[in-house]
């Protein structure tokens, strides 16, 4: 038994909870004593005091609290909440179980992007274009996931987690920088799924699109404030749909392409020829980075609900290694099938260059087209789940958000506010005005809105994407400069830093290709148009401007954190995994550390 060198009345105080567990181990399992070797720990002061949660499921598990506020040395029971007791930053309720992760890694983003604003990338880039871009786009997907799993782990206990690991680990401008547009995008994808329900809804009636978007408004409204129980639930039955509509998609697509089924014979790739393959060139192929990233995103919300997960160091490694299965076949797969059947230069696509697009998902387009009857219609009715789910994904994300930077000082304190059901509810009033957005859907410009909301969210996903792998890859760097082991992760990336390097590398260059598109842009013979940049661009100037209001204000012109300066005990959980070893240091805010033990059964 290896131990660390503690003063006379530390080790009186960890004899006598160990004594204690030994006690309640032996009255629970026969003959069973805890043996347990401390591999890291944090100082114990002189103040400290040690409490027991509980033994479950046959593996010897202790939760302590370390901290300086209590009065005695008894044990208190934790399962009963104190009267009047303060939320602070880790009380949202823990309801998010391994079944809802899986689901929300699978089908939490599938909406808006791949189901209808794929029709307007492939009608600038082609189908080999479309391919091509969401190829690239899927690699650098696949390791962020593996990145943002890692530190998801590490930092499970920090709300809104993700947008705080720049501020963290990098640099306070460019978490700040990062938390202002990514709250931003979240924001504005609320109205945009308001906006298109209300196209999609259009493929079967002229009634007041508006209508509908006070419904779907309202939906995810009711289901928020059932919390993130209500969250996850409806995420839940909507992915499941979702998943299942596409699969059948992928069945029905190939029948037809076959020629088993239609009126139009063997497709094969006809449209590849005819029309083509690409549509603008390369540059038509570099239009497709943004709307790939804003069809892809959501897919890193897995860490994001981190602190309201029952178990995410189980769950979100397990999620991130499915994540695979959704970029080949929900994202890829689908892709390809969209362009065997549908050619670039279609009326009916939005954004066609022939006019008179219907604004119709190309999902339903390759159906219809083929003649095939009743089925376009139930692939119609799924994407509008589809919507409604990722605007209920995106009203969450949002109103968590908020919380994050309240807590963190970046926004006022009233959004601080959590009920005991742990629901964020002026955060969540924000949303909802937010959301009223949506109503400009009986525009004749909503087209434009549309293209607006888009530019702000798929740039700003580029973006975060970019923080999560500087993030990744200063952690590692942090841990070796400062001596630290591996072994204290959790869950280590199987793509290491190597895979952040690559996926930091292609998003450079969508940002690089972006700004090459928001110049010249497609269809106005390569002349600049203001209005077209900042269509295409938006998100950077927001960016930029946060970022420099940030160093000039706090007067930090420094460009990162040193290595050996990062402060890597800040809401961090320590895992060792030859003893299963968690040691959680919560924001210094708050004068508490804990200390997580399990003992596996042998």
């Amino acid at each position: 038994m290896s131990a660390y060198n503690f003063s006379s009345s530390q080790e009186r105080k960890l004899s006598t909870v160990f004594e204690h567990l030994n006690e309640t181990n032996s009255s629970l399992h026969t003959s069973r004593n805890l043996d347990i070797d401390f591999k890291s720990v944090n100082e114990l002061n002189e103040g400290d005091k040690v409490k027991y949660e509980g033994i479950k499921n046959g593996d010897t598990q202790v939760t302590s609290g370390i901290t300086n506020s209590f009065e005695s040395e008894s044990l208190r029971d934790d399962s009963k909440p104190l009267e009047n007791e303060e939320k602070t930053e880790n009380q949202l309720n823990r309801s998010i179980k391994s079944r809802h992760l899986l689901m929300i890694s699978l089908g939490t983003g599938i909406g808006t992007g791949l189901l209808v604003g794929n029709g307007q990338v492939l009608a600038k880039s082609g189908p080999a274009g479309l391919v091509i871009g969401y190829g690239v786009a899927s690699i650098m997907v696949y390791f962020i996931v593996q990145a943002a799993g890692e530190l998801g782990i590490c930092y499970s206990g920090l709300t809104g987690n993700y947008i705080r690991y720049p501020s963290i680990l990098v640099d306070p401008a460019l978490g700040f920088a990062i938390s202002i547009i990514y709250t931003l995008q979240w924001l504005t994808v609320m109205p945009l799924q308001l906006v298109t329900a209300a196209m999609t809804i259009g493929y079967w009636t002229n009634i007041n699109p508006n209508i509908f978007v006070a419904i779907v408004l309202v939906i995810v409204v009711l289901t928020n404030c059932f919390g993130a129980k209500g969250y996850v639930e409806a995420e839940f039955l909507c992915n499941i749909f979702k998943v299942l509509m596409m699969v059948g998609f992928v069945l029905l697509a190939i029948l037809i392409n076959t020629g088993a089924i239609g009126t139009d014979g063997y497709i094969g790739t006809i449209y590849w020829k005819n029309p083509g393959a690409f549509a603008n060139g390369f540059k038509g192929v570099c239009s497709v980075f943004c709307y790939a990233a804003f069809s892809y995103g959501g897919i890193e919300v897995l860490a994001l609900t981190a602190a309201e997960q029952e178990n995410p160091i189980k769950a979100i490694p397990s999620a991130c290694k499915k994540t695979v299965y959704r970029i080949l076949f929900l994202y890829m797969l689908t892709t390809i099938l969209i362009g065997f059947l549908v050619p670039y230069d279609s009326p009916q696509l939005m954004g066609s260059t022939s006019g008179g697009g219907s604004h119709s998902s190309p999902f339903v387009i390759a159906i219809a087209s083929h003649g095939v009857k009743v089925v376009p219609h139930l692939i119609n009715a799924v994407i509008l789940i589809s919507i409604v789910s990722v605007a209920n994904s995106a009203f969450y994300s949002s109103t968590r958000l908020l919380l994050s930077l309240s807590e963190q000082g970046k926004i006022p304190k009233i959004f601080n506010y959590v009920d005991k059901e742990g629901r964020p509810w002026y955060c969540i009033l924000f949303a909802s005005l937010f959301g009223s957005i949506g109503f400009v859907a009986s525009s004749p410009y909503k087209e434009e809105v549309f293209t607006w909301l888009l530019a702000i969210s798929g740039l700003s996903q580029i973006f975060l994407w970019m923080s999560i792998c500087l993030s990744h890859i200063r952690f590692r760097r942090a841990m070796i400069k400062q001596g630290k082991s591996l072994d204290e992760i959790g869950y280590k990336a199987p793509t290491g830093c190597w895979g952040s390097w690559i996926a930091l590398s292609i998003a450079l260059f969508s940002l690089i290709s972006q700004f090459w598109v928001a110049i010249a842009p497609i269809g106005k013979d390569g002349k600049l148009d203001v209005l077209v940049f900042f269509q295409n661009y938006l998100a950077a100037p927001i960016v930029l401007i946060a970022y420099l209001g940030y160093k000039t204000y706090y007067k930090d012109w420094r460009l990162y954190i040193p290595s050996d300066k990062i402060d890597l005990s800040y809401g961090r959980e320590i895992y060792v995994p030859e003893e299963q070893v968690i040691v959680e240091s919560p924001p210094s805010s708050i004068a508490m550390n804990s200390v997580i033990i399990t003992k596996s059964k042998e």
